[in-house]
Formats: C-alpha cells, sequence, structure tokens
C-alpha cells in the first residue's frame, strides 16, 4: 500500500527495512492489526546468504512467505565440522546428519538478495500493512502511544513499537537501554563461489586457528563461504586478483568441491558481539540485532531473529484475543521472559567456541577435542544437539 496521509494512526508500528524488520510486519499484519512498517528501500546488492532452519521455515510458510523463496534455496542435509587448527590436540570431524531426525534436510541456503525481493512484494500485498520507504527520525513515548517521525514529516502513532533497526538502533537508544559491546581480533570475508564438484547438501565447517571457514551450499554447483580470518590476513584474502584467490579458497577446502570460481564479490565484515540489557521499554519491544549480535557461527543469527518474532507474535496475538493493549507492560515483559534464556544461551555459546579457536592454550584444545569426541560417539546427545541447533528448549518437533 501507499503511504498515506502526514498524520497516520496504527496499532503497532515497526522500524527497520531487514528480514527481521520485515518478517515481523507481515506476521503482526496478519493478526488483523492495523501496522506501519518504516524501511528505508536497501541500496545494493547484499550478496551474503542466510540459512533458515526448520522452525524458521515453518514460520514462514505460516505467514505465506515460503513457496516464493523455496525454488531459490539449496537443501542443508548434512553439516560436516572439521579440526582444520593444526594444534598438538585434534578435534575429530563430526557430521550431524538430518537424517538421525527422520528429516530430509535441518533447513535451506538462499541469498539474501532473493530474500529481501521476496519479502518487499509481500510487504506491499498485506492489507493492514502500510510501509513508509525511508528512515525514522524521531520518537516519543506519552501515555497510551509512541510517536514515530519519518524523514519527509510524516507521524505514525501507535500502540506499539517494534524496534528492528540493527544494532546501532535509534529506537533502543530512545528507549534508554543499555548495551554490552565486544570485538574481536576477526573479520568474516564473505563471498559465493561455482566449483566443479558437486556438494550433495553438505555443508561443511572448517575450525581454523583465525575462526570457521565454511562453505555452505547454494542451488546447483555453487556453495556461499564464511572465511573468519585475522585483520591482517582478511587484507591480504581480499586484495588477491581472482585466480589467486580461487586457488587458495580451494586451499583452504582441500579440494572437496573442485576448483573454484568466483561468483560475486568479495566483502568483509569485523566481527563483534553486542547484547541489549533489556529486550523491551515503555512501548518499545527490540528484535533480531537491535536486541543480539554475534559472529555468523552455526547459522544462528537470522533464525534467533525469527524465533523473536515467532515469541512476539505468539504474545501480541494473545493480548489481542483477550482484547489487550499490546503495548502494556505486562505483555511485553511475557515477551522478554520468554526470549532471554534463549537469547543469552546462544550468545554465550557461540562466543565460547569462536574463541576456543583462537587460543594456542593446551586444556583448551584438549577440552573441545573431548567434547566433540563424546558428540561423535554418544548418538542420544548428537540428536540433542541437533535438536537443539535448530530449535531451543525442544521447540522442534518433527514434520508429520
Amino acid at each position: 500500500m501507499s503511504k498515506p496521509d502526514q498524520s497516520n494512526e496504527q496499532d503497532v508500528v515497526v522500524v527497520g527495512g531487514g528480514p527481521s524488520g520485515r518478517i515481523a510486519a507481515i506476521g503482526l499484519a496478519q493478526l488483523g492489526l492495523s501496522v506501519a512498517l518504516v524501511a528505508p528501500v536497501a541500496g545494493g546488492q547484499d550478496g551474503r546468504t542466510t540459512a533458515l532452519w526448520q522452525q524458521s521455515i515453518s514460520f514462514l510458510k505460516r505467514i505465506g512467505v515460503w513457496d516464493d523463496l523455496a525454488q531459490s534455496t539449496a537443501p542443508l542435509a548434512k553439516m560436516r565440522m572439521v579440526d582444520d587448527t593444526g594444534g598438538l590436540i585434534r578435534a575429530p570431524e563430526v557430521v550431524f546428519d538430518s537424517s538421525d531426525l527422520e528429516l530430509e534436510e535441518f533447513g535451506f541456503n538462499i541469498l539474501n538478495d532473493r530474500l529481501n525481493a521476496v519479502l518487499e512484494e509481500k510487504c506491499s500485498a498485506e492489507e493492514t500493512l502500510t510501509v513508509f520507504p525511508e528512515q525514522a527520525v524521531s520518537v516519543e513515548t506519552a501515555s497510551g502511544h509512541i510517536l514515530v517521525e519519518t524523514a519527509s514529516g510524516s507521524h505514525i502513532r501507535a500502540r506499539l513499537a517494534i524496534a528492528a533497526d540493527g544494532r546501532k538502533s535509534m529506537l533502543r537508544d530512545a528507549a534508554g537501554i543499555d548495551v554490552k559491546t565486544w570485538a574481536y581480533p576477526q573479520v568474516a570475508v564473505v563471498l559465493n563461489i561455482e566449483h566443479r564438484l558437486p556438494h550433495n547438501s553438505v555443508s561443511t565447517e572448517f575450525h581454523t586457528p583465525t575462526g570457521p571457514f565454511t562453505l555452505v551450499p547454494l542451488p546447483g554447483n555453487m556453495s556461499s563461504i564464511v572465511c573468519v580470518e585475522s585483520e591482517e590476513g582478511a587484507e591480504r584474502l581480499c586484495a588477491m586478483k581472482a585466480a589467486e584467490l580461487e586457488m587458495e579458497l580451494e586451499r583452504r577446502a582441500h579440494s572437496i568441491l573442485g576448483s573454484f570460481k568466483l561468483a560475486s564479490d568479495v566483502k568483509s565484515f569485523p566481527l563483534s558481539g553486542m547484547s541489549a540489557s533489556r529486550l523491551i521499554g515503555d512501548r518499545i519491544a527490540l528484535i533480531g540485532e537491535a536486541a543480539h549480535v554475534f559472529p555468523p557461527i552455526g547459522a544462528q543469527g537470522l533464525n534467533l531473529s525469527l524465533r523473536d518474532i515467532i515469541d512476539l507474535t505468539s504474545v501480541v496475538g494473545g493480548a489481542c484475543r483477550r482484547s489487550v493493549d499490546p503495548g502494556d507492560r505486562s505483555i511485553l515483559e511475557h515477551y522478554e521472559t520468554k526470549r532471554r534464556r534463549d537469547i543469552t544461551t546462544r550468545t554465550n555459546a557461540v562466543d565460547i567456541l569462536n574463541r576456543s579457536l583462537l587460543t594456542p592454550f593446551l586444556p583448551v584444545q584438549a577440552a573441545r577435542g573431548l567434547g566433540m569426541y563424546v558428540v561423535d560417539k554418544v548418538a542420544p546427545l548428537k540428536r540433542f544437539l541437533m535438536r537443539e541447533g535448530m530449535s531451543p528448549a525442544s521447540g522442534f518437533r518433527r514434520p508429520g
């Protein structure tokens, strides 16, 4: 729908144009709420990819998004973890197989550009969703409502605001929510490649002294690569000519997919982490990277954000059925209670795994190696970790 007059009354305003903001806006609109989405038009191509696990896919199916995405995805049937640290104590190779959970795949990998394009189309098609393709410039709370002003001077009055505006969230700052931030001595080099041999729906993660080197399937004989390096190492990779970089990446992959050919631009992103001290403010709820940021390990980022949205829509939907104000403090506190443990557990787990790869301390290497050995040999533990990887606290249920 097009932007209406300068003054707007809505049930909910969502601020943020990434996948989290758009998915939240669609999900909330389908509860029968009037929703405003303040989302600047994305500039340029993204090039990165996102792995979506089964719980996320189930929600995307429920809101009518998945069918338009499915043909552009590659299944992830197995996840292989290889110790390539070169340390004195090496962990055994571990393969997580979706068939052990009676699933055809753990999830699917998709290009962000395709995901964003489909979400933009779906937002435009929602009857109770109004899109403002611009920045939010200010936010104020008052008794019984919240007021968001856009760059063009439009004012959106709503009962609830969703902060999906990223790690530098204006709404989070306006709510006075503190954050804990930390940095890693690492940079993620991200690109897509074509390769000679088929990937057979297997995602492979090499654990190296500088961090994970991960190959994630894309449709056809293509994969996305996330190479976590030191700052100096990332600079060297990004400075390489195409042929030299292709050979270097193939070497790091131990030629498991044959020869490589670049299929995208090469981009790099410094790694850091962030955790908000609270997930709620006065008529404000945080989701996605406004609430939590951590390194691209284990494909947890957007899936964690989708769980924010799943719990948020569940709580808000329950409020609507009881004719309760969705921005009421008790409703927001219920959302925070549902999310806090999952976010804390995931953030800590990713941080510990990443730091364990960086230390030369032998007891840490031994503990990591022993842990991988136990995981590989104890089938019930392995299945538990696979289920938890897709959905925490037994939230996962096998289809059928």
